[in-house]
């Protein structure tokens, strides 16, 4: 069983705004992220901790200009907070052991997955191949992957 927790040395090393986003809560502007229009076969970890968060499977063309996915991998992975910035009633989610701020889930996802959005920052993530995820210790998860 893999410990994850929030790692000192990988956010010395996060770009600028990864670290805006991650640390600060920040937003990275709509249709810009590396991931947005990515769907490669694959798992979406924590850029921080590395925990697994959402799988290629679920994730889904929303048009928002964030990544979407309809769940995460493991539930408990992420957690959910009452967010009114911004001058806004949201649910902020957060990476539970990397504590990264990862963005936010709404209720307008596609009904026949469940009906959520996970609207998330491209900053926030790693993507893990499909090829490469048994050699980067994520086997337990090509299950996951369509």
């Amino acid at each position: 069983m893999t410990i994850y927790s929030k790692d000192q040395e990988a956010i010395d090393k996060l770009t600028k705004e990864q670290y805006r986003v991650t640390q600060e809560n920040g937003t990275e502007r709509p249709f810009s992220g590396e991931y947005n229009r990515h769907f490669e076969s694959g798992i979406y970890v924590d850029i921080v901790s590395g925990e697994p968060l959402f799988s290629s499977s679920t994730k889904f063309s929303s048009g928002c200009g964030w990544p979407s996915f309809s769940k995460p991998i493991i539930k408990d992975h992420v957690t959910e907070h009452f967010d009114t910035s911004h001058g806004m009633r949201r649910v902020e989610v957060r990476s539970k052991h990397g504590d990264s701020h990862l963005g936010h889930v709404f209720t307008d996802g596609p009904k026949d997955q469940g009906g959520l959005r996970y609207c998330i920052n491209s900053a926030s993530l790693r993507f893990v191949p499909k090829a490469e995820m048994e050699a980067a210790g994520y086997g337990d998860y090509l299950d996951q992957v369509e």
